[in-house]
């Protein structure tokens, strides 16, 4: 029995309660066609989306949406010739294009949080989870030594940090994705008595200066940042294996990028 489009997104938003300010939608298609290959991805690049067509997918899901804009925005882009090309892809590859972005936020746990958790094979030092943030025991590590732990599992070329290299931790907050600004961040030091946090991204005259002005002062404290993608694909990767139990019968792709930015 062929299953439709509208059937994949009522499984994707069943774990969490109905949202009424989402920016989760279907941004193309028609909910009643029959799925023949799903894609998952964090963001839907112009790359991925290719690479989705050539696959035979026709539902692509993504954490983040195509055109640059937290709430899809486009009269800012009209006329713009790259908006123009990506619009023209869509289009023409005839994927259907669903954005899961705050539903899986609100899975018992986070999806995405949950996901970069098990990436980093960290599920048996979880201490506690908030809707922002978990917290971690981990066993007694340097600053230098987590930094080789999350580039090695994550697949990535660095990490940056914030304090000193060589202090040793064990408490730690994860948070993902633009969760480590000031206000998410900064608290959990003192309300987690937290040695580290590792974080997504977050407004670097924020979180990064608090951590400096914390170790010239001379308390124990640092900060990882991960990058917001570096984060969050994990998330989305352990998606692409749920659909794979849900929908046994539908091929389930996860599309990854390479990293954006390069060091130099």
């Amino acid at each position: 029995m062929a299953i439709t489009i509208q059937q994949v997104l009522d499984q994707l938003t069943a774990p969490a309660p109905a949202l009424e300010n989402t920016v989760d939608r279907l941004l193309t298609g028609d909910p009643g066609d029959s799925v023949t290959g799903i894609g998952i991805t964090f963001m839907p690049t112009q790359q991925v989306i290719q690479h989705a067509a050539d696959l035979g997918v026709n539902l692509l899901i993504t954490h983040e949406g195509p055109y640059y804009s937290h709430h899809s925005q486009t009269d800012w882009l009209q006329g713009d010739s790259v908006y123009a090309q990506k619009q023209g892809l869509i289009e023409a590859s005839g994927l259907a294009m669903f954005r899961l972005h705050d539903y899986i936020h609100k899975y018992e746990p986070d999806g995405i949080t949950a996901g970069l958790v098990q990436a980093l094979d960290w599920e048996d030092y979880i201490d506690r989870i908030h809707p922002a943030s978990t917290i971690l025991d981990l066993p007694d590590m340097t600053v230098a030594e987590i930094a080789d732990h999350l580039k090695l599992k994550l697949n990535v070329p660095y990490v940056r940090v914030a304090g000193d290299m060589t202090m040793r931790c064990r408490r730690t907050g994860l948070l993902v994705g633009y969760r480590g600004g000031g206000a998410n961040a900064i608290p959990l030091f003192a309300q987690e008595n937290l040695d580290l946090i590792i974080a997504g991204e977050g407004p670097e005259w924020e979180t990064p200066e608090y951590v400096r002005d914390s170790w010239q002062q001379g308390r124990s404290r640092a900060l990882i940042m991960l990058g917001h993608a570096e984060s969050e694909a994990p998330g989305m990767r352990a998606l692409a294996k749920r659909l794979e139990t849900w929908f046994p019968a539908v091929p389930v792709h996860f599309l990854e990028e390479q990293p954006l930015y390069q060091i130099v």
